[in-house]
């Protein structure tokens, strides 16, 4: 037992330039890469607000115009649609009395 616990005490000393190594890269790595995740961040934060303002502004002109959208067919059902055949009368009466009145003669 004691000769494993031997062992295992060796590996570990074996290990830890190893893994000292592998963390003063890791630090140098993190330190070289620092200004660009910077400007990441900075150019992420700034198109971020200017995308979210063009994106809200186009939410806005959707949502004005399909109110408008909505309205207009509002109208046409509930006002346009119940005089329906009030206007087609009218129009039979109208295309009645323009077949049935002389037409204008031009003298030249």
């Amino acid at each position: 037992m004691e000769l494993l616990a031997g062992l295992f005490g060796l590996l570990a000393l074996l290990a830890v330039p190893f893994v000292l190594a592998l963390v003063a890269l890791k630090v140098v790595l993190t330190l070289v890469l620092l200004p660009f995740k910077i400007l990441a961040g900075v150019l992420k934060g700034v198109f971020g607000l200017v995308f979210g303002l063009l994106g809200g502004l186009f939410g806005l002109v959707a949502g004005g115009v399909s109110l408008l959208g909505v309205l207009l067919v509002l109208f046409f059902v509930l006002v346009l649609l119940p005089l329906a055949p009030l206007l087609l009368l009218g129009a039979l009466v109208w295309l009645a009395l323009k077949a049935f009145s002389p037409a204008p003669r031009l003298v030249a």
